[in-house]
């Protein structure tokens, strides 16, 4: 029997990203039978993985009180945690990096603080200095796609610094990014700079989207669309990632060798114990897209997921759904800001409880 994870990207050309990392999964070969078992194609990571990973595990501990020795900010210490793994995922990735069209996948995500998610100057240079560090083509620098820092996604795909778009719940906030990627490349392009290499996701998060719209649906008297408002968004994405990376703007950058900012599924891990757990995966597989999982994911649809391109189906239906959220005063460019911040929020605490951690190993010597 095919493995069924497998077949997203083998069959559909859809490719799976691993939501998580830590050191066991790398040295125990965890990941790279996920590659070469469920033809896992790259990993995520955030500030929240992190902190489950370091605070919640001795594997760190040894180089904690390493690293303090020479400076004991506990920000540096967990950067350079954060980069050694980062860096080892990388290298386990590099042949599929390297594999047919480079760059097509094989990439590794680390996010830039998200203490500095509205503050514009200091995510550039974060994301220039962790592009240094790491130090590997297969990197991707996470950057919120919050107004703010907008210019800095810009700035960065002008500089050759692949990004990972994170935080992205509304239609309208994902096409200024993928504006502000395709004004990068040209930024690049008139500097006289290669643009073949360069790489982008937007990373559009789901289950989040139906557990705060749900009740709202309730009080509305508008139950039958519960569950549905998240894959009608994404689908809706979809249709705008085909008008913007098409016609004669991106042509002229595609005959340089430059690549669609694909689309990435995030937060597809079901929050809500009515849905099927597989469904946020099943739903959107569809080519030139990416689907990143955690583990729990990965492992439920491998045993009963149901693998087919579902992601241009019901197109209509979805369009339907939104129009009538609009029709009953349901604002979903206002509850997307809601989101937003509600996500700083959520990747802001267990990075400070990550911080705290690792002050508190330090102290008491581990």
């Amino acid at each position: 029997m095919p493995n069924s994870v497998k077949q997203i990207h083998s069959t559909f050309k859809q490719s799976i990203w691993l939501d998580y990392i830590d050191r066991n999964i790398i040295r125990t070969d965890k990941l790279q039978s996920l590659i070469d078992d469920d033809g896992i194609r790259g990993v995520t990571s955030n500030p929240a993985i992190f902190e489950q990973a370091i605070n919640n595990s001795a594997d760190y501990d040894a180089d904690i009180l390493k690293y303090g020795k020479v400076n004991a900010d506990p920000e540096s210490i967990f950067f350079k945690l954060a980069i050694d793994d980062i860096q080892n995922a990388a290298d386990l990735f590099e042949p599929l990096y390297n594999d047919g069209i480079a760059g097509a996948d094989g990439y590794v995500s680390l996010e830039v603080s998200p203490l500095l998610a509205l503050d514009e100057l200091a995510t550039i240079a974060q994301a220039r200095q962790l592009w240094a560090a790491v130090n590997r083509k297969n990197l991707m620098v996470k950057i919120p796609g919050t107004w703010p820092c907008l210019h800095a996604i810009e700035t960065a795909i002008s500089e050759g610094i692949n990004i990972n778009v994170t935080l992205l719940f509304s239609l309208s906030r994902y096409e200024e990014v993928a504006n502000a990627y395709i004004n990068g490349l040209e930024q690049r392009v008139a500097a006289g700079h290669g643009i073949s290499e360069i790489a982008s996701v937007a990373s559009f998060f789901l289950s989040r989207i139906d557990l705060m719209v749900d009740p709202i649906l309730d009080g509305k008297d508008l139950t039958e669309m519960r569950g549905e408002v998240a894959i009608a968004s994404a689908k809706a994405a979809y249709k705008i990632y085909k008008r913007l990376f098409n016609g004669p703007r991106w042509e002229k950058l595609e005959a340089k060798g430059a690549k669609p900012q694909r689309l990435l599924w995030a937060s597809t891990g079901n929050k809500n114990p009515a849905y099927r757990d597989t469904r946020y995966m099943e739903e959107l597989i569809g080519p030139d897209t990416v689907n990143t999982a955690p583990m729990s994911l990965i492992d439920a649809f491998r045993d009963h997921g149901i693998a087919l391109p579902r992601l241009e189906n019901n197109t209509e239906h979805s369009f339907n759904i939104l129009s009538a959220l609009e029709l009953a005063g349901i604002n979903m460019e206002l509850i997307a800001a809601d989101l937003e911040q509600e996500g700083i929020k959520k990747f802001e605490e267990p990075y400070k409880k990550l911080l705290a951690a690792i002050t508190n190993k330090l102290d008491n010597k581990i």
